[in-house]
């Protein structure tokens, strides 16, 4: 019961956070949603480093863990959001826009993870 609250309470605070990034950077109703681009990305290096911080060094707890990289990150980034961004984007015909934005993510989400792990192992 214990992980689950964890899971839970980091998820609220990531889902919170990634609400205000959005509501923040996307202000334009056409183009890139920068929010859920911005939040992805932080995301995915914000796992990286708390991973790479946990797998170097054991001293994060399996539910500090928990907390951070499930429940945080997992709240704070989103796949689905980007689904259907990616959806009107085609839908509207914007298949420029849609292919910046889905490579981009893709490249920048992995090259973000990535580098966090790099840079906890460089540390």
């Amino acid at each position: 019961m214990k992980q689950l609250i964890l899971v839970f309470v980091g998820g609220g605070a990531g889902s919170a956070l990634r609400f205000l990034l959005g509501r923040w950077l996307n202000t334009t109703p056409n183009g890139i949603p920068y929010g859920t681009f911005a939040a992805n990305i932080l995301g995915s290096l914000l796992i990286g480093l708390i991973l790479g911080w946990a797998l170097k060094n054991n001293s994060l707890s399996p539910n500090s863990t928990l907390l951070l990289a499930t429940g945080f990150c997992g709240g704070f980034t989103t796949f689905s959001t980007f689904a259907y961004e990616n959806h009107l984007m085609l839908k509207s015909g914007d298949f420029l826009t849609f292919a910046i934005y889905t490579l981009g993510s893709l490249v920048l989400g992995f090259a973000a993870v990535f580098a966090g792990m790099w840079i906890t192992k460089a540390l």
